[in-house]
């Protein structure tokens, strides 16, 4: 009989459990041991209740187009369809943090059914082939063949913008106050603060978000954080650009945000997304030989692998991709790769990613900025959605495909999707991108008409045309 190899994963979010998972598959003896509870911050705090927080906010958008729908209030023919519905945000916040809840339980119900012992506590390294984990009954020596660090990350706070939980929030405590804020101010226009912005925007909060770059989402496309900008200042958003928070501070029931340039801007509530920090401190990780980037971070190779021999690390702690799905990935890469499994290197050219404001905006594989720096030789098509027939039918005006190929092969590098459910509709593209499709294959994929995808369709068959004349370019 094989001997048996005994699995330690500290942190017990997407990366941690599934890893686990995957682990006990493979026959491992995998102990996880979590702190806050399984599915960590992604599915407690973080990704789970921002995003429930938003289908109640994507309710309320929908309503808003009732009326141009020929939707109306019975008896009252010009009455506002959204405006006769009121938000109870005590509510919304219990529904949120019940599901919460509820998936945590679901995901700790799969651990144990698939034989993996779920500690209760914190856990740190004591060499390589150990880890202690402390619980309210005292320590435990932990023995580890192999060992999975993947401890997150938490909101990053400015010294001078202190969060108290009740007025100045960060994401993982918006959901202790009861009512709507009067006036949210929102620090930080990435993916954190754009989309919650676009969501309280959505439930009837006045919202103010302070960016610090000339447009919001500025990791994201320009073209796509150019129509969400829009939006947003469209419909009654205040969107300060280039400016930088210096700091904020209470004075009673307001919040007073004072900017680089002198400015104060006052509100009844700041929310600070100004990025996060990860959770390395602490754990014996330098002791055991374990290298970090000068922000914390773990480095990791394509396969998860650290610098010292039996530990792995992946999630948002090594910094790769601060997405739940990449940190997923990297924990199912690692036990598939530390158990002998057939393994597949992480390629973050493949990695789709959602920002879910209101039209949201899905990438996958190379970006513009890519192809504009030289960086990459690739043909582009922009095609609008507002052509499209069934957003016509829908009331959508906002939104777009962009697609990127191969000049000479037409094979499909990337794309952008900026509409409503981008999500969804970003999957084909990204098996075009793994499965290095053409746009002629891509293209002669039969769509349903009439549908958004169909734009998609016709995206790349006017690359077609582009990829025929680059090559008739070159003979």
């Amino acid at each position: 009989m094989a001997p048996v190899t005994d699995v330690v994963i500290v942190g017990g979010g997407p990366a941690g459990y599934e890893a686990a998972l995957v682990g006990a598959q493979l026959g491992g003896n995998v102990t996880l041991v979590e702190r806050r509870g399984v599915g960590g911050a992604a599915v407690l705090t973080d990704v789970v209740p921002s995003k429930t927080l938003i289908a109640t906010a994507e309710t309320m958008t929908a309503l808003g187009r009732a009326g141009e729908l020929g939707i109306r209030v019975a008896g009252q023919p010009d009455a506002d369809l959204a405006r006769c519905f009121e938000v109870d945000l005590r509510s919304v916040h219990e529904r949120v943090m019940r599901l919460a809840r509820a998936q945590s339980a679901d995901i700790h119900d799969r651990l144990v059914e698939a034989g993996v012992r779920v500690i209760d506590g914190s856990g740190r390294l004591d060499g390589t082939h150990r880890v202690i984990a402390t619980t309210n009954a005292g320590e435990e020596r932990l023995n580890a063949d192999i060992t999975l660090v993947s401890v997150g990350t938490r909101p990053r706070e400015l010294p001078t913008a202190r969060c108290d939980g009740e007025r100045i929030l960060n994401w993982t405590q918006v959901y202790n106050i009861e009512t709507l804020p009067e006036h949210l101010i929102v620090v930080g226009s990435g993916v954190t603060g754009a989309e919650f912005a676009s969501a309280y925007q959505a439930l009837g909060v006045k919202v103010t978000l302070i960016s610090s770059r000339h447009q919001v989402l500025p990791g994201q496309d320009e073209d796509a954080g150019r129509v969400i900008q829009d939006v947003f200042t469209r419909r009654g958003m205040n969107v300060i650009s280039g400016a930088r928070a210096e700091a904020a501070r209470r004075e009673g029931e307001h919040v007073i945000v004072t900017l680089g340039d002198g400015r104060q801007i006052e509100g009844s509530h700041c929310l600070m997304a100004v990025g996060s920090l990860p959770n390395t401190e602490g754990l014996g990780l330098a002791e055991a030989g374990i290298n970090l980037t000068p922000s914390g971070h773990i480095q990791v190779d394509r396969v998860s692998r650290t610098s010292a021999r039996g530990v792995y690390a992946a999630g948002d702690c090594t910094g790769v991709f601060l997405l739940a799905s990449v940190a997923a990935m990297q924990g199912r890469i690692a036990m598939w790769h530390s158990l002998g499994d057939a393994v597949e290197p992480l390629d973050v050219r493949q990695v789709s990613s959602t920002v879910f404001t209101a039209p949201e905006v899905a990438t996958v594989g190379i970006s513009q900025a890519d192809i504009d720096s030289g960086r990459i030789r690739a043909l582009i098509y922009t095609r609008s959605l507002a052509t499209n027939a069934r957003g016509k039918m829908q009331g959508l005006h906002d939104g777009f495909v962009k697609v990127f190929c191969l000049p000479t092969t037409g094979i499909i590098v990337g794309a952008v999707v900026v509409a409503p459910a981008a999500s969804e509709l970003i999957h084909p593209f990204a098996l075009a991108v793994r499965n290095k499709l053409t746009v002629d294959e891509f293209a002669n994929s039969f769509t349903v008409y009439p549908s958004l995808s169909g734009s998609m369709a016709e995206a790349a068959r006017q690359l077609h045309l582009r990829a025929a004349e680059a090559v008739a370019a070159q003979s």
